[in-house]
């Protein structure tokens, strides 16, 4: 058996072929394939602009400058990759990390807590941890209540549907961002993109992508200004090529990990292997997580994931802590009381979800975990 990760990216020959296309034309960078490829996530999502960048982390930390001043205060979860957080540090604000529900996701009812006693707290970071989108009934009654900014991390969600709202429609936030990295619902290698229904803040956004510098239709041929500080996170026509190849099999990538996840469901029905959530068509399935309560065990959690990597099986944990990384321990982080994300954390790891897993390694990864965790 071939060593199965716990997710990783379907190029086909149309891929290849798109890419060798820009790769034969007069554009490398950026290009038409850029603004061709922003187009299309914005139909997609049904947002009204998109600006592609470099990476996820810096779709992060470019909707940060747009929307943040230096002293805000944020909340956010301890449930995610370290960029989430590590944007509102960029910008001088100071994250404030809320607890989880059972599902992964933050906690929007202590985020109401949290917003009547701190006035200085200015926006949500809400992750739609796996590819589950938070409650958007509540996320646009904290918009509206408390007049706060809301950035969806929707890394794991493109093509997640939450009560007929699409994931990066931005109905309910200022900005969402996704990421195109190779192990997410499609690819551009690296990449990442902001979708908002603002057009003050999508001028913005390509002003801090390209240096803070303008042009204008009255400058010499020559001319530019640099007006603010700005980063150099452009894209290339190359990996948009790819990506907006991608972006054509998405729905059927999506698709077969909702297959994926519904066979692991029936698996673990009624086992002590709980997944993390029940079957949810909506969700988008970028990570496929399960929960065991190692305490009832012959085994720890470092044993199973040896165990299984010798079987030729990557199982992942998303996610550490954040405010336990000794960075944020540093800072003063890691006492407040989450008791929910600290269970998560003991319990949970991710199973192989991605397009090609076939079904005959789907059932020896279920096979495998059974016969390991006996």
């Amino acid at each position: 058996m071939n060593f199965i990760p716990y997710g990783k990216q379907s190029i086909d020959k149309d891929d290849i072929e798109s890419v060798v296309e820009t790769l034969n034309s007069d554009f490398l960078t950026t290009g038409p394939k850029v603004k061709e490829f922003e187009e299309a996530i914005a139909s997609y999502c049904v947002a009204k602009y998109c600006v592609v960048v470099a990476n996820g982390t810096g779709a992060l930390h470019l909707a940060s400058l747009a929307l943040l001043k230096r002293g805000d205060r944020v909340i956010t979860t301890p449930n995610s990759f370290l960029a989430t957080s590590n944007s509102i540090l960029y910008v001088g604000a100071e994250p404030i990390f809320v607890d989880i529900t059972n599902d992964g996701n933050i906690d929007l009812d202590l985020c109401e807590e949290e917003l009547k006693k701190d006035s200085a707290i200015k926006a949500i970071y809400a992750v739609a941890f796996s590819g589950n989108m938070v409650n958007q009934e509540k996320l646009a009654y904290l918009r509206e209540k408390y007049n706060i900014k809301i950035l969806e991390d929707n890394a794991h969600a493109i093509g997640a549907v939450y009560n007929g709202i699409k994931a990066g429609s931005c109905i309910n936030s200022d900005c969402s961002i996704f990421s195109f990295h190779p192990v997410k619902h499609l690819t551009t290698g690296e990449g990442g993109a902001i979708t908002t229904n603002s057009k003050s803040i999508y001028e913005e956004l390509l002003t801090l992508r390209g240096h803070g510098m303008v042009k204008t239709p009255d400058m010499k041929p020559w001319e530019y200004e640099m007006r603010e500080l700005g980063f150099n996170y452009r894209i290339t026509d190359i990996q948009c090529a790819l990506g907006l190849s991608q972006l054509n099999k998405l729905d059927s990538f999506i698709e077969r990990r909702i297959k994926i996840a519904q066979r692991y469901d029936t698996a673990f029905e009624k086992t002590f292997i709980k997944p993390l959530y029940l079957f949810d068509e909506k969700s988008s399935y970028h990570l496929y997580v399960v929960q065991v309560d190692f305490r009832k065990l012959n085994i720890s959690k470092e044993e199973l994931f040896i165990k299984m990597r010798k079987k030729s099986i990557g199982l992942q944990l998303h996610y550490i802590p954040i405010n336990k990384q000794p960075y944020y321990k540093a800072l003063g982080y890691g006492e407040a009381r989450t008791p929910m994300m600290d269970k998560y954390y003991e319990e949970c790891f991710s199973l192989p979800i991605f397009p090609k897993l076939s079904d005959d390694e789907q059932k020896y990864v279920i096979e495998s975990l059974f016969e390991v965790l006996k």
